[in-house]
């Protein structure tokens, strides 16, 4: 029997911008039960629910104080305790993210590590003494832009943060750091929890003698989505500082204390460099994590020559491994906005987003499905003295962070603040999000919620698009197409990646499945798909 995950489509939470059940404008835990019931009809999975522990909130949220406390903004432990129960109670499996790597600089060790070089926990996280003029030990850069390294005057050294200064990386080489950081993952374990969303998980471990990292070639550009953000870090080849080899020990020490919770899926967070290959390897190895996600299907060029290189390069590398696909997140435009905005893709947003929902859906892998992806959300333009996101505000306006795509969910269109809450929320509410609220949209069946509801009810019927077999297809733009095979059901699956009818020959005798909530208009030989339309079809 496949474990549950395979196929799995994942609804992310983010909680602040989900429901404000408390009145104080931001989303709470109590906010994601009082919806649970919208998220089951959704016909997914599994939630997975973004940071919701302790934080000074600087990275609003991935900067953890404590990682075995519900702060006080998202409600209590009881609150969460309840939100695990009811989910279960409706067939949702919990998946909690897990930032392993770093913390805040206000947790209790990393206070205690930056007293002294002598303390308890002096080697718990990454220092080291500057170069002999005073700069930092080596040339690596963070993900936000700027020497990853800070200078603290209360040890005279400096220590790692790859992401903002008030996270400060742990030193993953040090088996005591091993032993506490399980201890915190043990704990949410034992609450119940089904899965960890493994945050940043390359930036685990670095190079221990801290060498330099080599300059990017000026061809080439990183593949992470920081290269968007206007900082520097693509100038690098991130060799040193993530992805390193002693990872593999990491990945087997979680998997022995996973193993002891059946069921439990890893999900990896793969986000700079040859990221499909880290998937490949990561996922293959016998001691590895189950499934990770990239960013490659995040990025603003789309077409179904780009999807035949992504997806063909995943399916020659993963071998028994497990992709897991996500057009859209926490950190990136959305994507009817994203490529929305290109010339062959403009025009029917509604259409091209049941086009999105039905393509992510039907690839070979699990799936991450953002929060308002199955209403068509649209990227939210917001002004400068609206921006709270720190590289946002950093660096506007080349790069306008990551609030657009986190505003809050849009509930009732009616209701004050679009249903989300009594209270002003933390980010504003687009007006144009009102008419593409979840009551609206409810009633509507031609919305993109309701479409999602019957494309992903429709999914469970067939298995060869949960865990079957794919082979893709050589079609000239603009389709893009693959067959899954499960057992004796071949399926054919066929996706016009832009705004204008276009016509594709098809081999072979086809029997055109409408219940996939797309016409299937075969005429000799093959069919017209008029723009952003699929075609779903059975084997005869």
């Amino acid at each position: 029997m496949e474990p549950w995950w395979r196929g799995a489509v994942i609804y992310q939470v983010y909680p602040r911008s989900f429901r404000d059940a408390n009145g104080d404008g931001v989303g709470d835990l109590a906010g994601i039960t009082e919806k649970l019931d919208y998220i089951a009809d959704l016909g997914v999975d599994a939630v997975w629910i973004s940071p919701f522990f302790q934080s000074p909130m600087k990275d609003f949220g991935y900067d953890i104080s404590d990682y075995r406390r519900v702060d006080a903004i998202f409600g209590t432990d009881a609150d969460f305790d309840r939100l695990l129960t009811k989910a279960h109670d409706r067939g949702l499996k919990v998946v909690v993210d897990m930032v392993l790597a770093h913390c805040s600089d206000q947790h209790p060790w990393f206070v205690e590590s930056r007293s002294s070089r002598t303390n308890p926990k002096a080697d718990w996280y990454v220092w080291a003494d500057p170069k002999e003029d005073g700069s930092p030990p080596n040339n690596w850069i963070s993900t936000f832009g700027g020497s990853t390294w800070q200078w603290d005057t209360r040890r005279s050294q400096y220590y790692l943060h790859h992401f903002l200064k008030e996270q400060p990386n742990f030193d993953w080489h040090n088996p005591e750091v091993v032993e506490a950081m399980l201890g915190e993952v043990r704990f949410w374990l034992e609450k119940g929890v089904d899965g960890l969303r493994l945050d940043a998980i390359m930036s685990l471990v670095h190079d221990k003698a801290l060498r330099d990292n080599p300059p990017a070639p000026k061809d080439a550009g990183s593949a992470h989505v920081a290269t968007d953000r206007g900082s520097n870090f693509g100038m690098q080849l991130h060799v040193y500082d993530r992805d390193r080899p002693e990872i593999m020990e990491k990945f087997a020490a979680l998997r022995d204390l996973t193993d002891e919770f059946p069921g439990t899926v890893t999900l990896g967070e793969i986000g700079e460099g040859a990221a499909i290959d880290a998937t490949a390897r990561y996922t293959n190895a016998e001691r590895g994590i189950d499934t990770g996600y990239t960013f490659e299907l995040t990025k603003p060029a789309f077409s179904a020559g780009r999807l035949t290189e992504v997806v063909g390069a995943v399916e020659a590398s993963i071998g028994r491994g497990w992709k897991t696909y996500a057009f859209s997140n926490h950190d990136v435009v959305r994507a009817v906005s994203r490529w929305g905005a290109l010339p062959d893709l403009g025009g029917d947003r509604i259409a091209l987003a049941k086009l999105l929902m039905a393509l992510l859906t039907s690839l070979r892998g699990s799936v991450c499905l953002y929060q308002g992806e199955e209403l068509g959300l649209t990227e939210a333009e917001l002004d400068f003295e609206e921006i709270v996101d720190p590289p946002g505000i950093e660096f506007w306006p080349t790069y306008k962070g990551r609030d657009g795509c986190r505003t809050p969910f849009p509930w009732d269109s009616r209701a004050p603040n679009a249903g989300f809450g009594l209270t002003k929320p933390w980010l504003p509410v687009p007006e144009e999000h009102r008419a593409m609220a979840a009551d609206l949209q409810a009633a509507d069946p031609d919305s993109v919620l309701s479409f999602a509801r019957r494309f992903l009810a429709w999914r469970k019927q067939h298995p060869a698009l949960i865990t079957g077999a794919m082979e893709l297809l050589d079609l000239p733009e603009p389709v893009f197409g693959f067959v899954r095979t499960h057992g004796d059901a071949r399926l054919l699956c066929l996706f016009n990646i832009s705004n204008r009818e276009t016509r594709v020959s098809v081999d072979g005798a086809w029997r055109g499945l409408d219940e996939s909530g797309f016409p299937s208009p075969f005429s000799d030989g093959g069919t017209v798909l008029g723009p952003f339309q699929a075609l779903f079809a059975a084997a005869v």
